[in-house]
């Protein structure tokens, strides 16, 4: 088992009307810039909760933060930084929506180019604090430092990492995702048992409880994800799904283990080049990974097979074939297809998404970095 060191600042607020005690986390003097998506925050009650608990607080608002967001829809933000004297960043929504206000809290602090930071690795060197109230579970972005932006322009969808992007605070109240649509909700599913999925199957590490972690996780989502489909009010399926989700990005469970992320890397390019949800382009591309890794996945795939799906077949091969099986018909239960076909993607997509990878100088991939572009051009023909 490798070295690690955990560090999470996040501080959780988890619970029913957990929202009115945002103002005891943010300082009283503090200039708040309240980022939010589509609007669909006044529809629901969550932003009138936010806005009776910073009542008498200096807030602007800045609205419009799209799923994916693209870099060049945040920047105005940081003119309304500049010109209210901003100290204070405050995301209200799902996972997009926090990803664009760690972009915007770290170009507000950090003296370069803000793509750069994605694109050329610009080291973070400020960024303004930031909380949470979180109303759509699935990225983890709440309680971790990384943030996925996208570049309309160039056809990007990058990651940065910073310490600094931390959220000081995250409020996860189950009753904010009660009026979700189905689809978000089954993408949100998707995307974290991706994101354990990642993490977990790789190749034996000494990390016996990292793995019973990650498995409770996933028992988790694969038990409460189609219940909070079919009873969406249902206030334990959605806290149990809400807190399953955030503890799967969090760092914890990836301390001491290798870990994947090839899948990601694919999907965030699907993503850039044909508008994929995030989480559909992880649910095609998983499978296919598994399935040409399946010999260097071996014993963790016949580990996740047994302990997650009860899969005992005492021919191996026929075990994993049944698990990778497994694994996409969870993904179909969601109402999430498998299949590139099933988004009207052809194999003309091969070419470009390996050429893509290069330019994005993802040249060494997977948990052992021997998965070239090519390989993974040929992963996704697998997905056909």
């Amino acid at each position: 088992m490798r070295n690690f060191n955990f560090q999470n600042p996040t501080r959780i607020l988890f619970g029913r009307g957990q929202i009115e005690n945002i103002a005891d986390e943010i300082p009283a003097d503090a200039r708040i810039l309240l980022v939010a998506g589509s609007g669909s925050i006044r529809k629901n009650g969550v932003l009138e909760q936010v806005t009776k608990a910073l009542a008498g607080r200096t807030v602007h608002e800045f609205w419009g933060v799209s799923p994916n967001p693209d870099i060049a829809a945040l920047l105005p933000a940081l003119s309304i930084v500049r010109d209210q004297s901003i100290d204070f960043v405050l995301a209200v929504g799902g996972g997009s929506v926090i990803d664009g206000a760690k972009l915007i809290a770290a170009a507000a602090r950090t003296e370069v180019d803000p793509w750069s930071i994605l694109a050329k690795g610009a080291r973070v060197t400020g960024a303004l604090p930031l909380g949470v109230v979180l109303t759509l579970p699935a990225t983890g972005s709440e309680s971790n430092g990384a943030a996925a932006i996208s570049n309309k322009e160039t056809g990007q969808k990058l990651v940065f990492v910073s310490p600094l992007c931390f959220p000081r605070f995250a409020v996860l109240d189950p009753e904010t995702t009660f009026s979700l649509p189905p689809r978000q909700v089954s993408n949100g599913i998707a995307d974290a048992f991706v994101h354990v999925l990642e993490q977990y199957l790789t190749y034996p590490a000494g990390g016996a409880l990292s793995d019973r972690l990650a498995e409770a996780l996933l028992l988790t989502l694969k038990e409460q994800g189609p219940l909070a489909l079919s009873d969406p009010q249902n206030y334990e399926v959605r806290a149990n799904l809400m807190w399953a989700a955030s503890l799967s990005l969090n760092g914890l469970i990836g301390q001491g283990v290798p870990q994947d992320w090839t899948t990601h890397h694919i999907g965030h390019e699907l993503t850039a080049q044909y508008g994929l949800d995030h989480a559909r382009s992880l649910a095609v591309v998983l499978p296919a990974v598994l399935e040409a890794r399946r010999q260097q996945k071996a014993e963790k795939l016949l580990q996740f097979g047994a302990r997650v799906f009860g899969i005992r077949d005492s021919d191996q091969a026929e075990a994993i074939d049944t698990t990778i099986a497994q694994t996409a018909a969870f993904f179909e239960s969601l109402g999430i297809p498998t299949r590139l076909s099933a988004y009207g993607i052809g194999e003309e997509a091969i070419p470009l998404i390996v050429a893509k990878l290069k330019a994005s100088r993802r040249l060494r991939m997977g948990e052992r970095l021997d998965i070239t572009p090519d390989a993974a051009g040929t992963m996704l023909s697998l997905a056909l």
